[in-house]
């Protein structure tokens, strides 16, 4: 057993396993994920490095001392000790041996109890996974990670479509070191080989673009999270082009065919002005009740899947292209946006009628979280 004066250098890996896992040992992800919450070289840590932590699992457990992180079957893996004697008692145990722990004041806890079970950056609900290199094959393991990594509310194409194409490129990706922020810069160049087919007609053309910087948008996201390696840059960069671009598609659309000498310009100011006002309705949401306004209750989770946003409306263009009416599918994506924000402007309403019955709107993700 490692020296107690020793054990407050650094955390305390035990069971190491060399097994890759997206390109990183458990050991090494783990390190990852001690630096990403500014913990790396903290002593009174403790890990069994033959498992796969999610993320949350590691920073609520830095905020927890005198917490033993079990599986549900209640073998401990991981600890965070606030004093010698229980980080003896705890490298016992994680060990395998027979450990007094009753009277160190050492709480035993399984990931749900540990972390919450609301991961907020990704809208999902589910407790944190803790996987075991011994009761799942490597395979099995990244793919419950990646699927661990998907928004839980987003629009259809993204949570429908594309996941299992997406998983294999995630893992080309992590296994030839191709970072996310080089698959964000792969879709910028899809967004402007997009804007500039659409603005010359080549409406083809221009969705097979769209199409493509709308899938490597999911393989980014996904790549950093399953490898630990997303950066502010990255989020700035990645958030930044999902914001922006899609106003320029419409604009670019709009010219490529014809602009007003082919459409009503009305067509092209609902679509801009929808957009900008529907960002809009999220803001407020937020601002007004602390949640997002796709995240309320059930019903606005569905809304989200088809809502005016920039997967639905391609969706709409795609088969008015197909059909050989690309104008049509204009006025068909402003009629929809026009829809789709009536029906935020009802249900921003329907909040602030709740509030005022002094029920402030809570996401129906959280609860029994």
């Amino acid at each position: 057993m490692t020296d107690q004066t020793d054990s407050w250098a650094g955390p305390i890996f035990l069971n190491e396993s060399t097994t890759s896992i997206w390109g990183l040992t458990p050991r090494q992800r783990l390190e990852r994920a001690l630096t990403r919450a500014g913990a790396a070289g903290k002593g009174g840590l403790i890990f069994r490095a033959d498992a796969v932590f999610h993320e949350n699992l590691v920073k609520s457990l830095l905020a927890q001392p005198g917490r033993l992180l079990t599986d549900v079957a209640g073998r401990p893996y991981a600890g965070h000790a606030s004093d010698p004697a229980q980080m003896a008692a705890m490298q016992a145990a994680i060990s395998g041996e027979d450990a007094a722990l009753d009277g160190a004041g050492i709480i035993r806890v399984d990931p749900a109890g540990l972390a919450s079970s609301y991961d907020k950056a990704l809208r999902r609900k589910g407790a944190p996974y803790l996987l075991a290199l011994d009761s799942l094959p490597a395979a099995e393991i990244e793919r419950r990670m990646y699927l661990e990594s998907y928004k839980g509310v987003t629009d259809l194409v993204t949570k429908y479509v594309w996941p299992l194409p997406a998983l294999g490129v995630t893992r080309f990706c992590a296994r030839h070191g191709i970072s996310p922020n080089m698959v964000t810069l792969a879709s910028f160049i899809c967004v402007l080989l997009a804007t500039w087919a659409f603005a010359v007609g080549a409406f083809g053309l221009g969705l097979i673009a769209a199409w493509a910087m709308c899938f490597l948008d999911t393989v980014d996201g996904k790549l950093a999270r399953v490898t630990l390696t997303s950066s502010k840059w990255g989020d700035v960069f990645d958030h930044g082009t999902d914001l922006i671009h899609p106003p320029f598609w419409y604009w670019a659309w709009y010219v490529g065919l014809g602009g007003a000498a082919a459409v009503e310009p009305w067509v092209f100011w609902v679509i801009i002005a929808g957009y900008i006002l529907g960002r809009g309705q999220e803001g407020l949401f937020i601002w007004q009740f602390g949640i997002e306004m796709h995240i309320w209750r059930p019903l606005d989770s569905w809304f989200r899947l088809i809502t005016a946003r920039r997967n639905p409306n391609l969706i709409i263009l795609s088969i008015a292209v197909l059909l050989g009416v690309p104008d049509t599918g204009f006025e068909v994506v402003a009629w929809w946006t026009i829809l789709s924000f009536l029906f935020h402007c009802l249900r921003i309403a329907q909040a602030f009628a709740r509030r005022a019955q002094g029920r402030n709107p809570v996401s129906w993700l959280t609860e029994h979280a």
